[in-house]
């Protein structure tokens, strides 16, 4: 089992920052992918971003590519996500999930209850 517990969001203005954390309890989060995931109102959820379990490999949508960045703290048990140059189209709730394997989808075995972020122009 693994619990996700995401936190970081808030309000920010367009072109600024925010920083999303997602930590994790288990003992399996060396040995799984982590993702990020949104969903803004009345819209599908989306992918944003991945990392491998060494956290050697990672994958954004093209979407938020250059903007943002993912990464992983194996000891502190904690996956990041750094958005800059933010954008309003970037306003959702923001959900870290966790699997086995590197998903493009939203099949991944394990969520948080996510994070809001909004983004005013």
């Amino acid at each position: 089992q693994v619990q996700l517990v995401e936190s970081g969001g808030g309000l920010v203005q367009a072109g600024g920052s925010l920083r999303l954390s997602c930590a994790a309890s288990g003992r399996i989060f060396s040995s799984y992918a982590m993702g990020w995931l949104r969903q803004a109102p009345g819209k599908e959820r989306e992918f944003v971003a991945a990392i491998s379990s060494s956290g050697h490999n990672t994958y954004c949508a093209d979407s938020v590519k250059g903007r943002f960045t993912i990464s992983r703290d194996t000891a502190k048990k904690t996956m990041f996500l750094q958005m800059n140059s933010l954008k309003p189209e970037d306003a959702a709730f923001y959900y870290c999930a966790a699997n086995p394997v590197v998903l493009y989808n939203g099949d991944y075995d394990y969520w948080g209850q996510g994070t809001q972020v909004t983004v005013s122009s």
